[in-house]
């Protein structure tokens, strides 16, 4: 299965699921091309994917394969580099992106609710945040065609780590997006943007009354009994046992070193991005989600609609991006959805078929989990999970 980016867009079949904002560029780049039709998870070809770990490239891999077909789960490397503890096949760690599927899921709830209109302009919910002109409606910000900028540029790793425990509102974050100039037209191209998930989860603050953690846990974690999965909020710390991450750093005389980012106040990716959890909890939520018992039928159809007749921004290629979620094409022609997610440290993807006949969930604590390049062992795993 090869992959698009949004820098390099491949021409032959792609698995097209991006980072965005919370990592400097798409997390896969190209990879073999996979099909769809397995007997069953190859025990053998996972435990090569992840085998040998610490790594250059990653110091643990956790590992959830499922379907109808069977399972396999698996982990590899250390808790802590250093410490002689095996990599926790339960341990916690910092979803990223992925959080934009729960936001999603949310306002779908509240407009199945019919708490909030999808083609209703976000201006008329949340007055003076944006210019009134243009219009932005709630679908374009959940399907990333509203033209905003992103709020900040990415900034180098020691910038960002010098600053790693300072505090950012989201009302911060939009008002710097809302001072830039737009893109586009909203709804004539699509451009993926974390501000986009910002404003939604401030939407589903003034639509309830309460708080945007508050509301995903009532919602999502709590039915679904997703006991491991938390907002951080301001805190740096992730609270229960984890894998700790890293970030391999180079020194002015050519060594690398591999700087410990485990703590990190994450509010700058707030509704978008700072997200809690564990495999197992993941995929949970991705089987939910796919049956129809997150969201309600109708407006789940939303998260399995990418627009159409438009292209990706800056790019003669088609739009790919739904409602939280990212479309990739397999070798035989199937289509499956998923969303990844990359925060210094961490790695993280839920990627399934639509009909759950093969699913996979994995956290890889990555050296460079915002590079341009596809993590060789994420690589890896999606080529074990989806070809064998």
């Amino acid at each position: 299965m090869t992959v698009r980016t949004r820098t390099a867009l491949a021409t032959s079949l792609v698995l097209a699921i991006a980072a965005g904002p919370v990592a400097a560029s798409p997390v896969f780049a190209a990879s073999p091309s996979l099909t769809a039709s397995a007997p069953r998870p190859d025990a053998k070809a996972l435990r090569a994917a992840i085998a040998g770990l610490p790594d250059a490239d990653a110091t643990a891999a956790l590992v959830r394969v499922a379907g109808t077909d069977g399972s396999w789960r698996g982990s590899s490397g250390v808790a802590e580099i250093g410490s002689g503890h095996k990599a926790l096949e339960q341990g916690r760690f910092r979803a990223g992106s992925t959080t934009k599927v729960f936001t999603a899921a949310v306002v779908l709830q509240l407009a199945a609710e019919h708490r909030i209109d999808l083609a209703a302009s976000v201006q008329d919910y949340l007055p003076g945040l944006l210019p009134d002109s243009p219009p932005i409606s709630v679908r374009q910000l959940l399907n990333h065609t509203s033209g905003l900028q992103e709020a900040h540029d990415d900034k180098p790793f020691a910038e960002a780590y010098e600053h790693r425990f300072g505090t950012v509102t989201p009302r911060q974050l939009v008002a710097a997006s809302a001072a830039k100039p737009r893109e586009f037209a909203p709804g004539t191209q699509q451009h993926y943007v974390g501000v986009n998930y910002t404003l939604l989860g401030l939407l589903i603050e003034t639509t309830t009354g309460g708080s945007y953690e508050q509301q995903v846990s009532q919602r999502i974690l709590r039915p679904l009994g997703l006991r491991h999965t938390s907002f951080p909020g301001t805190d740096p710390r992730i609270h229960g046992p984890h894998n700790h991450g890293y970030q391999a750093v180079k020194s002015s005389d050519g060594t690398t070193e591999l700087r410990d980012v485990t703590q990190w106040n994450v509010t700058d990716v707030w509704a978008t991005g700072n997200l809690i959890s564990t495999t197992a909890d993941l995929e949970r939520f991705l089987h939910a989600l796919f049956r129809g018992q997150v969201v309600p039928k109708a407006q789940l159809k939303e998260m399995f609609t990418v627009p159409q007749g438009i292209p990706l921004y800056g790019s003669d290629q088609p739009a790919m991006y739904s409602a939280g979620l990212t479309r990739f094409t397999l070798q035989d022609g199937t289509v499956g959805w998923g969303k990844t997610g990359g925060l210094y440290g961490y790695n993280t993807a839920v990627l399934g078929v639509r009909d759950l006949s093969r699913t996979l969930v994995y956290s890889v604590n990555s050296t460079d989990a915002k590079g341009s390049e596809m993590n060789k062992v994420v690589r890896r795993i999606i080529s074990a999970a989806f070809t064998h």
